[in-house]
């Protein structure tokens, strides 16, 4: 008889005990790193409310019960409502995220560290509100910006070497990851509470990348970053209540994630965890549009005084890229929604050609019927180039270069116009800031009335009261 598997338990995986170990002791010193986050706060919380403006998206806000009653329930950007902390992350995370127009983070794996906000938020809030009600101190806008920084290095840092879309698995499972990490400790989690949670994260059924991919692509790449860090809550919820966790979450043989969702392979970090990706991290500050084609749109928008009046006269397009964009939006036939359009670099670089100009309306069905977009879809090439894929990886560049030309069928062409870093990039933070800051007035105005719009901005502009104010004090001026 064989002498069966070992049922002793192990020490939980390292990988567990180094993110626990840095959300519940590592001290941010960084000052660019809060200065990064406040905008990076203001930038995101501004594109939820552009979303507040699209039904497909406010359908799915609110209580899960409508009429339900949450005592110190946490509010929800631009809204009325008051949910618990496990739906207000899912709405806030949806909002934040519905238009594609919130920071990113692009390495080995992409996605948008600040989707996290929507469980940091939500969970902070509710903290506050009921420490009010029981006569203590709230938390203050400070502690959000230290676990955003936090949230945010946890993704990006476990994102720069390691894929998940290669093995198929969406992003977002390292939004819950940090979420759960972030929002743990923020509960008052000890070491092993946070260790448990987490191991509870990586067990999940993770999400597949099947809906941000021809022939799927769908509106659910809206709302799966929501439900990620919604998750996270209600997982960090249930460890505080003594809930266990699985300490070889990720090694165990056979069943594992490494084993069974990783390809066998373990995770790699060339770093550790500090207040890199807060630094660093790409604000989309010109185009709601997926990031690897916002050098594309720029570039495009830069030809389109040369092109505007000749558009009848164009042979061929060419579009010249990085390996990431063309495996994830290089797309072909008909586009069937505006989450399609959204992650298809033709279409992106058409409306630029075209309008000069990119904005989250012309996804919709009224600017994609227009059928000259179709027309210059069909007249582009789409080509790598090896030094742009090379730079893209290069940790001392972070580039996202793309490059467009148009040719004429008279023989005539225009300059090829090459974009390598984009407005929202950490090397051009100087020249982005007043745009973020333009932008977020824009989006203030959507939504609130002057009066309102000024309070906000005063408040989120003044780095010093800032960090100071109480957290419920803040989410109080966002509701409408």
């Amino acid at each position: 008889m064989g002498a069966g598997f070992s049922n002793v338990r192990p020490e939980a995986d390292l990988v567990l005990q180094k993110i626990a170990d840095y959300v519940l002791e590592k001290e941010i010193t960084s000052v660019e790193a809060y200065q990064t986050a406040r905008y990076d706060l203001l930038d995101t919380l501004g594109c939820g409310l552009e979303a507040l403006s699209y039904p497909a998206c406010t359908k799915l806000l609110g209580p899960i019960v409508p009429g339900t009653v949450v005592p110190n329930g946490a509010r929800v950007p631009g809204t009325r409502f008051v949910l618990d902390p496990v739906q207000a992350a899912f709405n806030i995370g949806a909002i934040i995220r519905w238009l594609d127009f919130n920071d990113t983070w692009l390495a080995a794996e992409w996605g948008h560290p600040s989707d996290n906000l929507g469980g940091i938020l939500a969970v902070a809030d509710w903290i506050s509100r009921t420490r009010v009600a029981a006569g203590r101190q709230p938390l203050l806008m400070r502690d959000v910006l230290t676990a955003m920084i936090k949230a945010h290095e946890i993704q990006g840092v476990i994102a720069l070497e390691n894929s998940f879309n290669r093995v198929g698995l969406d992003h977002v499972i390292l939004v819950k990851i940090a979420s759960t990490a972030v929002v743990t400790a923020m509960l008052g989690g000890n070491r092993e509470e946070v260790i448990n949670a987490l191991s509870n994260a990586w067990i999940d059924g993770q999400a597949l990348r099947t809906y941000r991919h021809a022939p799927n692509t769908g509106s659910r790449k809206s709302w799966a970053a929501g439900d990620a860090t919604s998750r996270a809550v209600q997982l960090a919820l249930m460890a505080l209540k003594g809930e266990m966790g699985y300490p070889s979450a990720l090694t165990a043989k056979g069943w594992g994630f490494y084993d069974v969702l990783f390809k066998g392979k373990t995770f790699t970090f060339p770093q550790e965890f500090s207040s890199y990706v807060m630094e660093n991290v790409l604000f989309k500050i010109s185009f709601p549009a997926e990031f690897h084609a916002q050098t594309a749109v720029e570039a495009a928008i830069t030809l389109h005084p040369h092109v505007k009046d000749r558009l009848p006269e164009i042979e061929k397009i060419q579009i010249t890229s990085h390996e990431s964009a063309i495996r994830i939006i290089d797309k072909q036939g008909p586009l069937h929604n505006p989450a399609d359009r959204d992650h298809c670099l033709q279409y992106m670089t058409a409306v630029g050609l075209i309008y000069g100009d990119l904005t989250a309306a012309h996804y919709e069905d009224e600017t994609a019927s227009n059928p000259l977009i179709d027309r210059l879809r069909e007249k582009m090439v789409v080509v790598e180039d090896k030094s742009y894929s090379e730079d893209y990886l290069n940790p001392k560049k972070r580039s996202i270069t793309n490059a467009v030309q148009v040719f004429f069928v008279d023989g005539t062409q225009t300059e090829n116009v090459v974009v390598e870093y984009p407005i929202g990039h950490r090397r051009r933070r100087a020249e982005g800031l007043p745009m973020l800051v333009k932008k977020f007035k824009t989006n203030l105005a959507r939504r609130f009335p002057e009066k309102q719009v000024q309070q906000i901005l005063e408040l989120g502009l003044d780095d010093s009261r800032f960090g100071n104010t109480p957290v419920n004090e803040f989410m109080d001026l966002w509701v409408i």
